[in-house]
C-alpha cells in the first residue's frame, strides 16, 4: 500500500504461472470411444521400448469439421512437449487394434531414433535406422497394407 496516499491503492502483480507448452493447454483426451491410447502406449512402451520412454502424454487430436482430401497424417510427436498425437479418424469400430499399435510405435520410435541432417543441413527423421527398427514390428507389413487399402475411408 502507498504510505503517501493511504486511498489510492498499488497496483497487485499478477501471481506468474509457469505457462505450459500450447499443446498441453489443450484439452485432448487419450480415452476414445474404441480405443485407449494411454493402455496402448503402456503396452508398447513394455513390450518394445522396456519403459525407456518417461513422461510422454499421448492423446487423441482435434477432430476437424471436415475430412482431409488428399492424405492424413496418422500420429506425430512434439520431442519438446512429450505428446504423441493420434488422429482421431483412427478412433473407428472398423480400425483394427494391431493397426493403431502400429501408428503408436512409429510415433514413440521417433523418440528413440536419433535424426539425422542431410548435408545440404534438411532434418531427416525417417533414416535408415528407423525404417529397420520400424519393420521389427511384428505386424509392419500387414499395417502398412492394410493403410493402403483403406485409406480413401479416410478422406472425403
Amino acid at each position: 500500500m502507498n504510505t503517501a496516499n493511504p486511498k489510492k491503492s498499488v497496483a497487485k502483480r499478477k501471481m506468474g504461472r509457469p505457462a505450459l507448452p500450447m499443446q498441453r493447454q489443450l484439452p485432448l483426451a487419450h480415452a476414445g470411444r474404441y480405443f485407449d491410447l494411454r493402455a496402448i502406449f503402456h503396452r508398447l512402451n513394455e513390450c518394445y521400448f522396456d519403459y525407456r520412454l518417461r513422461g510422454y502424454e499421448i492423446v487423441w487430436g482435434r477432430r476437424r469439421r471436415l475430412r482431409p482430401k488428399h492424405y492424413l497424417v496418422f500420429g506425430s510427436i512434439q520431442e519438446e512437449d512429450r505428446i504423441i498425437r493420434i488422429h482421431p479418424l483412427l478412433d473407428a469400430p472398423f480400425v483394427p487394434e494391431w493397426f493403431l499399435d502400429y501408428v503408436v510405435y512409429h510415433e514413440m520410435l521417433h523418440a528413440v531414433v536419433p535424426d539425422e541432417r542431410t548435408p545440404s543441413g534438411r532434418r531427416k527423421v525417417h533414416t535408415q535406422a528407423f525404417a529397420e527398427r520400424e519393420r521389427r514390428f511384428p505386424h509392419y507389413r500387414k499395417a502398412r497394407e492394410w493403410e493402403a487399402e483403406n485409406l480413401s475411408r479416410f478422406l472425403r
